[in-house]
Parts: structure tokens; C-alpha cells; sequence
């Protein structure tokens, strides 16, 4: 059997924590993560660092993914809610029911694509006016079938294991653990 495969786009402006933290616990989980830039080149970060995606999102528009990965950070957030064709693989994805996931500023790009309306889900409290769709909760990281949220980057760790939980089960994530030493609960 084929480890999941996750797409991760990241566009200028996006959260290290909520980015980086994602990929690599995925990574451990043995789940192949493809990080496509919205842009060619390095993409820099919130926080000024710079990062190099694996690939385009243009050149993995068609591929299948088990799950899509939103990272939030503005103005990383907001490019991503921008990007049409990113909007479109969006619903495709999310209405095969497919696993969708954002956090922190990046439902703003689940709204967009009109993924939200009827869903429970949380995000980071500057944004939370902007997006009048749904049900936001306020929870650290909220699960309303096959979308997990997450509020923010220091709710990254455990939105990653939920994610981890989703795809690959309990197990899987008390093997990661074991590394991580990240409190459970």
C-alpha cells in the first residue's frame, strides 16, 4: 500500500511554524509530502526566512492527493484564498471527500473556496471576523469529518497529529511520538 500523499502549497508571506511543523511530522509518519510553491523560487516566509517548495502547484494541479494542507501567515494566507486554480483543486478535492486541512489564517482560502458553509471549524482570532461562513468554534484544533483546522501556530503541533490521526490511525501516531515527546489529549 502507497503512504498517503499530501500536497502542501505555500505561498509568500505564509507561518514557518504552522508550515515546517506540518511537513515534517507528516514526513515521519511516512506520509509523501509534496510542498509546491505558488510561485517558482524561494518563498519567503513571515519571519523573513526563505524556503525552496519541491515543486510548482501548476506542474501538480492534476495530481491526486490524499489531503490538502493550508498553512496560514498573511499575506501567505490571503495569496492562497486568491489563487484560482488552488480554489478549484480545493473543491474538487474537498467535494471527493477527500481530507482537507487549513490553519490559523489559511480558512480563509477554505472559504473562498466555498468549503466552510455548514462546517464547524477554528482559526486565528484576527481572522475570524473576515470569514462569515460556518461555525468557528475557538478550539485549539477543531475535526468536522474530513476537515481538520487548526488555530494557530502554537496549536501547529497537535493540528499535525490530528492529521496523522486522520490519515494513518492511532498507532501511527504514538510511533511518532515517541520522537516528538508531544503531549496527547
Amino acid at each position: 500500500m502507497n503512504p498517503p500523499r499530501i500536497l502542501v502549497p505555500l505561498a509568500e508571506g505564509f507561518e514557518e511554524i504552522e508550515a515546517i511543523t506540518v511537513i515534517d511530522v507528516l514526513r515521519r509518519a511516512g506520509c509523501e509530502v509534496v510542498v509546491a510553491g505558488l510561485t517558482p523560487g524561494p518563498i519567503v516566509a513571515t519571519r523573513k526566512t526563505r524556503h525552496l517548495a519541491d515543486t510548482s502547484l501548476a506542474e501538480v494541479q492534476l495530481w491526486p492527493f490524499d489531503a490538502i494542507i493550508l498553512p496560514g501567515g498573511r499575506p501567505g494566507a490571503d495569496a492562497l484564498a486568491a489563487d484560482e486554480g488552488l480554489r478549484q483543486k480545493l473543491w474538487q478535492h474537498f467535494s471527493a471527500g477527500a481530507l482537507t486541512a487549513a490553519i490559523c489564517a489559511a480558512p480563509m482560502a477554505l472559504e473562498a473556496a466555498g468549503l466552510l458553509a455548514g462546517r464547524r471549524f477554528t482559526c486565528h482570532p484576527s481572522v475570524a471576523p473576515e470569514i462569515r461562513s460556518g461555525t468557528q468554534t475557538g478550539a485549539r484544533v477543531e475535526i468536522d469529518g474530513h476537515l481538520i483546522t487548526g488555530q494557530a501556530a502554537g496549536s501547529a503541533m497537535e493540528f499535525a497529529l490530528a492529521i496523522v490521526r486522520a490519515l494513518c490511525g492511532e498507532a501511527k501516531v504514538a510511533e511518532v511520538n515517541k520522537g516528538l515527546l508531544a503531549p496527547l489529549g
